[in-house]
């Protein structure tokens, strides 16, 4: 399977999982636009890498996910940059976790903002370019936590209950313009963003951080193990090509049996 010739759109992806689709995308040839917060010697390190392990156009867009006018802005410089954007992948995401009355509205609104509408505001973006090439791929990060609830995660679990609603929403909307679109539901994947949420379950369970490990994360998993982030970058890869065709408003779960029950 080749993407050589396509143009990527990856929202946080300087680290974890996002930066796994990334590099899963250039591998096969896409060049890739990176997105993200974080420090800027190591986000141009892995930029650079990118372009030097895979022989790929690698840019960087700093655009704030909770800015809707950034958001536009970075899909119209990848579309000027690299000359279309054919695949966009949200992956942008936080967390926090705590009891609803406890819960920072202001918490609340970003989780919100970042986990679910910017999804809204790139797509609003790149649907009529996608549109106007006649082929695209668009895949959102959701989460088991979009099939199922946990609790202290009120924010979180109702942004990717969301995202699942929007990937189907919009695979309608444009099932006759040969652009798929379908969200990912990992279960917990080892990356930065679950290591963090740690503490905060850690103090919100009177839990030890092994205990958080694997009375409450694991616990969740039949298989006992954490997701690959290239296991899950390894299905994006699969959903952007030609045999993916007729895969569209699908929302797969990679979660180690999860939600299975």
């Amino acid at each position: 399977m080749s993407l050589k010739s396509r143009n990527a759109v990856v929202t946080g992806s300087t680290s974890g999982i996002g930066l796994s689709y990334a590099r899963a995308l250039a591998a096969e040839g896409a060049n890739v636009m990176i997105n993200g917060f974080g420090d800027a010697a190591a986000i141009e390190k892995e930029r650079a890498a990118i372009e030097s392990e895979f022989g790929v156009t690698g840019i960087y867009s700093a655009a704030d996910m909770t800015k809707p006018d950034q958001i536009a802005a970075m899909i119209a410089q990848a579309h000027t940059t690299l000359g279309s954007v054919d695949i966009l992948i949200n992956n942008a995401g936080i967390q926090y976790v705590s009891a609803i009355e406890d819960f920072p509205v202001e918490k609340w609104d970003q989780i919100i903002a970042i986990n679910l509408s910017s999804a809204f505001h790139a797509m609003k973006a790149a649907i009529p370019l996608m549109k106007a090439q006649g082929w695209g791929r668009i895949i959102s990060t959701a989460s088991a936590h979009s099939k199922a609830a946990s609790p202290f995660k009120s924010a979180y679990v109702t942004a990717k209950h969301g995202l699942a609603g929007l990937t189907k929403t919009a695979a309608l909307e444009v099932a006759t313009h040969k652009i798929t679109v379908n969200c990912i539901s990992p279960g917990y994947v080892w990356t930065p963003l679950v290591e963090s949420q740690i503490p905060d379950t850690m103090k919100a369970r009177g839990l030890t951080r092994d205990q958080v490990i694997n009375d409450v994360l694991l616990d969740a998993q039949p298989t006992k193990e954490f997701v690959k982030p290239e296991e899950v970058a390894a299905l994006a890869v699969f959903l952007c090509s030609d045999a993916a065709a007729q895969i569209t408003g699908a929302n797969l779960s990679i979660d180690g049996g999860w939600t299975a029950e």
